[in-house]
């Protein structure tokens, strides 16, 4: 249920509505909006009746929400999340986030070079994995405590914020203390012990599709990191696994609009992912802007074919800083255009 308040009501107001949820057992969550505050209210398992709210001053109705992902859905919050990483603002409808970086940091070599190359281009959010979950065990699984320590120094040197992806609850508080944003890959995206982790943190989290996982499973994923009080939460479509063999996956462009529509989380396009090749990479970050995707994140590194992971995949330093330039003129040009 959600229960939305007269655009007159006072904190006073709001906080009794939210300590009657509790008394009745269940859990309040505050959801400003443009116009009106609302409270949503999950952990129960059948209707809620709205006699239990509606004698209360400032209330000004109580709405039944359908969707199983009811902190995530635009039922209960039309307006879109704005997910705020110090200077960038990631769902705002005015810029475009570029994210880019290596799949792994391999040397502090390439992953300065990689990151002078990002600032320049513009883009101020570098990813790069320290921790990485593998297919394989026996390949490259990351520098891990040092990958996280050269994160840091980049991140001082080039005024960027860090991307990177957590793989467990042991390593969490690690990797929390240097990334800006938790990366939560599609391997853990059902995760369970680790997103009530990442909820419980209150930090802005990424989290990318499952491999196999329909929309609706991403949403209820999201749903684990919202009702433990975490709202900073971005989505993320990184292709699916299909039949299709000339990919590495099938980068399903429809989930950025399905994603815009049904929740008001942003939503960030992983073409690199998405396709597994590099020359098909540009042609749909361009197609994933015009789609709507609140930013695009990039794989990139100073010399692909001498990657440890994902150099199939990587564009070159001069490759990205040509795309980052093409994709922010295609989002100025579709903000002016409507």
């Amino acid at each position: 249920m959600l229960i939305l308040m007269k655009k007159s009501a006072t904190p006073e107001q709001i906080n009794a509505v939210c300590d009657r949820v509790r008394e009745i057992g269940f859990t309040p969550h505050e959801i400003p909006g443009s116009i009106r505050v609302a409270v949503g209210i999950t952990g129960n398992s059948g209707a809620v009746s709205p006699e239990n709210f509606m004698h209360l001053e400032g209330v000004a109705e109580c709405v039944p929400v359908s969707n199983p992902y009811k902190l995530v859905s635009r039922e209960v919050k039309p307006d879109p999340t704005v997910v705020n990483v110090g200077d960038v603002s990631i769902g705002d409808g005015s810029s475009l986030a570029l994210i880019a970086g290596p799949c792994s940091v391999e040397s502090r070599d390439q992953i300065f070079r990689t990151a002078e190359a990002v600032a320049r281009s513009g883009a101020k959010l570098l990813r790069g994995g320290a921790f990485k979950p593998r297919t394989s065990p026996y390949a490259f699984q990351g520098l891990k405590e040092d990958g996280l320590k050269l994160l840091d120094e980049v991140r001082r040197e080039f005024d960027l914020r860090i991307v990177t992806e957590v793989k467990d609850t042991e390593t969490l508080d690690a990797v929390a203390d240097v990334a800006d944003i938790l990366q939560i890959g599609a391997r853990n995206m059902q995760n369970f012990s680790l997103l009530e982790a990442c909820g419980h943190l209150r930090k802005p989290v990424l989290l990318k599709r499952g491999i196999s996982a329909t929309l609706k499973e991403l949403f209820m994923a999201a749903e684990y990191l919202l009702s433990l009080g975490n709202y900073e939460v971005i989505l993320c479509e990184r292709g699916i696994r299909t039949f299709e063999t000339m990919t590495r996956n099938t980068f399903d462009l429809s989930a950025v609009v399905m994603i815009k529509h049904h929740t008001h989380l942003p939503v960030i396009a992983d073409p690199s992912h998405g396709v597994g090749v590099n020359w098909a990479v540009p042609p749909l970050a361009r197609a994933a802007v015009v789609a709507g995707a609140d930013g695009v994140m990039v794989e990139v590194h100073p010399e692909p074919g001498k990657a440890l992971s994902d150099g199939q995949q990587s564009l070159t330093l001069d490759e990205y800083r040509k795309l980052a330039t093409e994709l922010t003129e295609l989002a100025a040009w579709q903000s002016d255009h409507g």
